[in-house]
């Protein structure tokens, strides 16, 4: 039940993340500041808890590796919610993190299927 709780809310903690991506790219690139930071470290912490939290009882290697990317991807938005109100940090740094930790994400949404459905043939 609590793993289902969790396995919930992170596509609330992904959309935040998102949300406050875009923001500043397209409706307001050049406006140091404002609220995209406080919602962008809201869904990576959000994301980071239910990485944390959520239990795997895989006992596949490499599925319980891609369980850990999943988790490594959730610290890589959390290095990047730093970077956002590090005062001598530049947009490339937290942008560069977000894209780290989306391209980890997409990774493992896409061979954790797959890998399931191999072990589930077997």
């Amino acid at each position: 039940m609590k793993n289902k709780v969790l396995q919930g809310l992170v596509p609330a903690g992904l959309l935040l993340i998102a949300l406050a991506t875009v923001e500043p790219l397209i409706l307001h690139p050049f406006e140091p500041g404002g609220w995209y930071g406080y919602v962008y470290t809201a869904g990576a912490l959000l994301l980071l808890l239910c990485r944390l939290f959520t239990t795997h009882t895989a006992t596949d290697l490499r599925l319980r590796r891609l369980y850990r990317m999943e988790s490594w991807s959730a610290i890589f938005f959390c290095v990047g919610a730093f970077f956002i109100f590090y005062p001598a940090g530049k947009m490339r740094d937290w942008l560069a993190f977000t894209l780290a930790g989306a391209a980890l994400q997409i990774f493992t949404s896409i061979m954790i299927p797959i890998r399931q459905r191999k072990i589930n043939k077997r």
